[in-house]
């Protein structure tokens, strides 16, 4: 939330063709009454991309499936996962978990709605559940409900006790317990999450689930993405640095500027562009100082890419 906007969502499209992206989770409240094209417009660049909810009511969840499904995505995604107090307090995200009918009811409404794929996201468990319970309930409700797949972050949220922050890191992780999930559903499609920070990781568990999903490795360090399509798909990277898919960013970024974008709003996902290369911390602190000035232009951007050593071709793994 609050990070995964239309901005960067382009910028990392560049680094892949076949990778999914997913948008930050966008309520039903803020869907059915707010303002629909600033909340969900998107480039059509960014194909293909799925639209995640956050809500618990039936109708409410079927009415903004229909909206995404109207604006053009791929998928409509419902989050039964993230910790925040927010989500907490609205009865939508990992609270939902100790209600799984309400989760199935859902799905059912939303299936009904709409002709795209319907996938939920969700945790192994909340608070003292038992995971090996929890996650299965879960599960089977929303398959038998329509549920095209199921990505599943591997580590509980504890509601009671742990910041969402905490939540992020605290609960240790538990990758076990979603391939045992794969292997009892062998039809149903799973995708892992949670603390995978590596496409060499993401290797590895594609021999137990189908599919899996980067968060915060994906957003700190960019880069790894232009290792997806060689790496996981036998198929060439759309840009063969960072410095070339900059070059291939600069004409969104004129256009977004010139309709009053911000520079900084498109910029702020760039700071881990060059993690490991020389250069990367001038690259950084020179976006930082230009490119919050009202009225900064693209030039900032790339006066800024000018000081990254030309002779790195792409960072250096960690």
């Amino acid at each position: 939330m609050d990070w995964t906007d239309r901005h960067c969502r382009v910028f990392h499209r560049l680094m892949s063709r076949r990778a999914r992206l997913y948008t930050e989770m966008l309520t039903t409240g803020a869907i059915i009454h707010g303002d629909r094209r600033r909340l969900l417009g998107f480039d059509p660049s960014e194909h293909p991309v799925a639209l995640q909810l956050g809500g618990s009511d039936p109708d409410d969840l079927a009415t903004a499936a229909r909206i995404g499904e109207d604006f053009g995505y791929d998928e409509i995604n419902l989050n039964v996962g993230c910790p925040s107090d927010r989500v907490k307090d609205g009865r939508f995200g990992a609270c939902l978990m100790a209600e799984p009918a309400l989760v199935a009811e859902g799905v059912t409404a939303m299936k009904r709605a709409v002709k795209i794929p319907v996938t939920v996201k969700c945790r192994i468990g909340i608070d003292d559940q038992d995971p090996e319970v929890a996650l299965d309930v879960l599960a089977r409700g929303v398959v038998a409900a329509g549920a095209d797949a199921l990505v599943v972050h591997a580590r509980k949220a504890w509601l009671n006790g742990l910041s969402p922050k905490e939540n992020r890191d605290i609960p240790p992780l538990d990758y076990d317990r979603v391939y045992r999930l794969k292997a009892d559903l062998p039809d149903v499609r799973i995708i892992i999450n949670g603390g995978i920070g590596s496409i060499a990781e993401a290797k590895r568990h594609l021999d137990h689930v189908d599919g899996v999903m980067l968060g915060r490795a994906a957003y700190q360090e960019p880069w790894r993405l232009l290792d997806v399509d060689p790496e996981l798909f036998g198929e060439a990277a759309p840009r063969a640095t960072m410095k070339d898919v900059f070059e291939a960013m600069l004409p969104y970024i004129d256009d977004q500027l010139a309709q009053g974008a911000r520079l900084h709003a498109m910029t702020r996902h760039f700071v881990g562009a060059f993690h490991g290369v020389p250069g990367a911390r001038a690259f950084r602190r020179h976006l930082a100082e230009k490119g919050t000035r009202p009225g900064a232009g693209a030039s900032v951007l790339r006066d800024a890419i000018a000081l990254v050593d030309d002779r790195a071709a792409e960072p250096v793994a960690a």
